[in-house]
C-alpha cells in the first residue's frame, strides 16, 4: 500500500526532460553573441580533465559543478564578482549539455530566474566553428 503524498520515482529522462521544459535553452551561435553583446554571463561548469583535453571557451568563466550554488547566488558569502544580481543571464555549458540542464535549474531556485544551459555543450559549441583555446592559455 503506498503511503499517502509519496510519489514514484521520477528517472533521470524524465527529470531531465521535465527541467529543459522550463529553460530557455540557448543554442552556440545565440550564446556567443549575447555573450559578444554584454548580454550574458558564460559559465563552464566542466571539470579540470575534460577543459585540459578539449580547450576552453574565451571569456567563460569557470566555475565547476560542485561549487557553482555557492558562487553565483548573489546574496552569498562566497560569490564571484560577476554574479551581480537575480537578473543575470547565466549561460552555463558542460561537456554534452545533459548536466548542465539541472545546474541550470539548481540556480533557478535560487532565485536566478534566467538561468539556462548550453544545448549540445561545449561539443556543441566546438561544433559550430566557436572559438575555442588550449587549456593554460589566456583567451
Amino acid at each position: 500500500m503506498a503511503v499517502s503524498g509519496s510519489r514514484q520515482p521520477l528517472g533521470i529522462d524524465a527529470l531531465l526532460e521535465q527541467v529543459r521544459a522550463g529553460l530557455d535553452r540557448v543554442e552556440a551561435g545565440d550564446a556567443f553573441e549575447a555573450v559578444r553583446r554584454g548580454e550574458a554571463l558564460l559559465v563552464d561548469t566542466r571539470y579540470a580533465a575534460l577543459r585540459e583535453r578539449d580547450g576552453l571557451v574565451p571569456g567563460a568563466l569557470v566555475i565547476e559543478r560542485n561549487e557553482l550554488e555557492w558562487r553565483l547566488d548573489p546574496t552569498g558569502s562566497h560569490r564571484v564578482p560577476e554574479a551581480t544580481g537575480h537578473d543575470l543571464r547565466i549561460v552555463l555549458f558542460c561537456d554534452e549539455g545533459y548536466a548542465s540542464s539541472l545546474a541550470a535549474e539548481s540556480l533557478r531556485r535560487l532565485g536566478l530566474h534566467r538561468a539556462t544551459d548550453l544545448v549540445g555543450g561545449f561539443q556543441a559549441w566546438k561544433s559550430a566553428g566557436l572559438p575555442v583555446t588550449a587549456a593554460g592559455t589566456e583567451g
